[in-house]
């Protein structure tokens, strides 16, 4: 392994293309299982069973809708502006799994004697003795959830569907309205960090009371309630809202291109999940090996988001505006002014 290419050891490579192989086939099997888990959560509290046939207690019901939905005809108006028709559900897609690229999802580990960093976009320099990582990840990650409702804005337009359009140019409004609180939230957690590297914002929160859950417990709750206006999810599903718009944005959609969608909607809820687990809770700290205390706390938060939708009617559209420019930008504002106070004195 003495062989270097750009003044990295080949490991370094190899690591790489590990953790990318790594982090999609997890991406993959949460998002397939997801499904599956939302569909039994909401059955026992609403005291059904949810699906018992495909498999034991319906384990291979993911399996089954995948291989259902891949065999599907795939259904297109006439009047649908087909290049664009076909390429949103890639641009809804393709940015949430990107996102994944710069969240540490575990402690450094040492392989053939280079240290080698739980994280995609990152390296050991031996040289300054720590990690190495993009050091505005956080910005990359919120550009990439941004860029995903591109894919939701072309699908409503380029269905030539009122109800579509509708409900694209909802999600265009719903993520500006609720990405502003939630950026905001998160740059209480950089005052005190004092970085926007992802490594060192988690490195800082060793031990159960240095999470900085502790220290912004106002901005913790802000960017959860943010976070599910930003992935669509139940009481703020307006984009799709089914007594209104029929599916909304994904109303002429079928087969995969369908599948895409929910793909992209179920990836973004484990980025968003994964952010709040390394801004708020600690990141990989924790009983357990690093990387399984990662996942634990972001299975939480998707337990957490299943929950929310068993749990809570929908809100108007007029509500879902004023939650988000009238209480929760002011609230996250304040907070950060708060915070430099803080920090000053």
């Amino acid at each position: 392994m003495g062989f270097e290419l750009l003044g990295l050891p080949l490991i370094y490579y190899i690591a790489m293309v590990a953790k990318v192989i790594g982090v999609f086939v997890f991406l993959i099997f949460t998002v397939a299982y997801a499904t599956y888990a939302e569909r039994k959560i909401i059955g026992r509290i609403q005291v059904r069973h949810g699906p018992m046939i495909t498999g034991w207690h319906g384990l291979l019901q993911p399996i089954a809708d995948g291989i259902k939905l891949f065999f599907k005809e795939e259904i297109a108006q006439l009047q649908v502006s087909k290049f664009i028709f076909f390429l949103a559900p890639f641009m809804a897609v393709v940015p949430a799994y990107a996102a994944f690229a710069v969240i540490p999802f575990g402690d450094t580990v040492e392989i053939a004697g280079y240290r080698i960093p739980l994280q995609i976009a990152a390296y050991y320099d031996t040289a300054l003795g720590k990690v190495v990582d993009v050091n505005v990840g956080v910005l990359y990650v919120l550009a990439m959830s941004s860029l995903g409702v591109y894919g939701i804005v072309l699908a409503g337009w380029a269905s030539n569907s009122k109800y579509s359009l509708l409900g694209g140019l909802r999600s265009a409004a719903q993520m500006i309205s609720y990405e502003l609180a939630a950026s905001f939230a998160l740059v209480a957690v950089f005052m005190l960090s004092q970085s926007l590297s992802l490594h060192k914002i988690v490195a800082d929160q060793a031990g159960p009371f240095g999470w900085y859950i502790w220290k912004q417990p106002l901005a913790f709750v802000l960017f959860c309630i943010c976070s599910v206006a930003e992935t669509n999810r139940t009481p703020f599903d307006l984009p799709e809202a089914e007594s209104e718009l029929v599916a909304g944005f994904s109303t002429e959609y079928s087969s995969m291109k369908y599948a895409m969608f929910f793909m992209a909607e179920y990836a973004n809820m484990v980025t968003v999940s994964a952010v709040a687990a390394t801004f708020f809770l600690g990141g990989w700290h924790g009983p357990f090996p690093s990387v399984i205390n990662f996942i634990a706390k972001i299975y939480f938060f998707m337990f957490c988001f299943i929950w929310i939708r068993a749990t809570y009617p929908r809100y108007r559209y007029d509500q879902l505006m004023g939650l988000g420019w009238k209480l929760f930008l002011p609230l996250a504002l304040a907070n950060v002014v708060v915070t430099g106070i803080v920090v000053m004195l």
